[in-house]
């Protein structure tokens, strides 16, 4: 038997967009490689409305890796992705600024 206890509508980011560019431009400059784009499932109920109410154009950038096993026992978080990773939304801003 499933009970379902909450969840969030799906969200989709559009790849053409300024938001996915300029993302694409942080990633670059930062970590010098280019992002691939996928589908992947995380739990944040919020996104969808913040699309639909904010911006249409809304772009989550990851900094972790599979292997961080984010929400287990052993969870961990490399201390290099935290600084690249403040590093990459400066950049990300700058570029998503520019007219």
């Amino acid at each position: 038997t499933v009970n379902p206890h909450h969840g969030g509508e799906p969200v989709l980011t559009n790849i053409n967009g300024k938001a996915y560019r300029a993302a694409v431009m942080a990633f670059e400059h930062v970590w010098g490689k280019t992002p691939i784009p996928s589908y992947e499932g995380a739990s944040i109920p919020i996104a969808a409305l913040l699309q639909r109410q904010v911006s249409p154009e809304l772009v989550f950038l990851g900094f972790g890796l599979d292997s961080d096993a984010i929400h287990s026992p052993d969870e961990h978080f490399r201390v290099d992705h935290f600084t690249k990773g403040l590093e990459t939304v400066i950049a990300f801003y700058q570029e998503f600024g520019k007219p």
